[in-house]
C-alpha cells in the first residue's frame, strides 16, 4: 500500500527537521572557514572557500542523514547543479548586503536566512525524484 497523506506529511517534516540540522553543521563550517580567511582574502572569496568546504560535508551529511539515500553520480550531480544555483544567490545576496552597508563579519547571517530555504526546495526535489 502507499503511503498516506500524513505519513508524506510526517516524513517530509522530519526532513526538513534533519536538514536544518544538517544546514546548521554545514553553515557553522562555512561561516569558520569564512571568518578565518577574512584576514586572507576578500569576502567573497573567503565565502566561496568556505562553500566549498561545506558543500563537501553537505553533501555526505545529506545522503546519510537528511534523505537516507546512497549517494550516487546522479544524485552527486543534482546536488552540485542544485548547489550551483544556491551559490550564485549567495554569492549575489553578499554582494547586495555588503554593498547596502552591512558589516562583514556579519553579512553571511541574512544571505543564509535567505538561502537555505530555497536551497532545501531544490536538494529535496534531487533526492525525492527517481
Amino acid at each position: 500500500m502507499g503511503e498516506t497523506s500524513k505519513e508524506r506529511s510526517r516524513e517530509t517534516a522530519l526532513q526538513l527537521l534533519r536538514f536544518v540540522g544538517v544546514g546548521t553543521i554545514a553553515t557553522a563550517i562555512q561561516y569558520g572557514v569564512y571568518l578565518l580567511l577574512l584576514d586572507f582574502f576578500n569576502e567573497t572569496i573567503a565565502y566561496s572557500i568556505g562553500y566549498v568546504v561545506s558543500f563537501v560535508c553537505n553533501f555526505i551529511l545529506t545522503c546519510i542523514f537528511t534523505f537516507r539515500k546512497k549517494a550516487t553520480t546522479k544524485r552527486g550531480v543534482g546536488f552540485a547543479l542544485a548547489h550551483l544555483i544556491n551559490y550564485g544567490l549567495h554569492v549575489l545576496l553578499l554582494n547586495v548586503f555588503l554593498w547596502m552597508g552591512v558589516p562583514n563579519k556579519l553579512v553571511p547571517i541574512p544571505v543564509l536566512c535567505i538561502a537555505v530555504p530555497v536551497n532545501f526546495l531544490m536538494v529535496r526535489y534531487v533526492f525525492k525524484r527517481e
